[in-house]
């Protein structure tokens, strides 16, 4: 009898650290939780939002604009911003749109907040080399911003975010429940 405990208690064991060793490598390196932290994401994203970050998509491809990513910031702190600058890309910011190599983009995710802003435009204007110094994104780099653009620390004021700082990025949103849903 002691001898039947004794391996019981040993398969649990064996079990347990199974679940461990899986649960750290699954959130080292395939998936991890994010919590928003404040507005700058918003309308798309909210305050304390939690989202997964797919930390694989970008070891296999690119980032592709207007993905949402993670990134570690220059003050340490995990952002999550909307990339609108691909390498080489110029940017400019002209009466509330986007002009990217001179071409006009629209940017659906923005007309909610859009809606509601009476006293001038959601986005200042600007050309990318009023903000970097340089008239394109650097190679290896991207330009982000928040949606909430007019209460957003990002690329504007910290610069380019290098590939290497990118942890992944985030589509769907797994709580509170009643926010359950992919964004883009």
């Amino acid at each position: 009898m002691a001898k039947k405990k004794k391996n019981e208690i040993w398969e649990w064991g064996k079990a347990l650290v199974i679940a461990v060793v899986l649960a750290v490598v699954i959130r080292s390196f395939l998936f991890a939780p994010i919590v928003v932290d404040g507005e700058s994401m918003m309308p798309t994203l909210h305050n304390s939002d939690r989202m997964i970050v797919n930390k694989v998509n970008y070891k296999v491809s690119e980032p592709k604009r207007f993905d949402i990513i993670v990134f570690h910031a220059p003050e340490g702190k995990d952002y999550i911003k909307r990339v609108i600058g691909l390498p080489g890309d110029t940017i400019e910011y002209k009466d509330d749109v986007l002009y990217v190599n001179g071409k006009a983009y629209k940017e659906p995710y923005l007309d909610e907040y859009k809606k509601q802003v009476t006293d001038g435009p959601l986005t200042e204007s600007f050309k990318l080399e009023d903000k970097i110094g340089q008239s394109t994104v650097p190679e290896g780099e991207l330009f982000v911003m928040g949606d909430n653009r007019r209460d957003s620390k990002d690329s504007r004021h910290i610069g380019t975010i290098p590939y290497e700082k990118v942890l992944g990025n985030t589509s769907m949103i797994y709580w509170p429940i009643s926010d359950i849903k992919l964004v883009n």
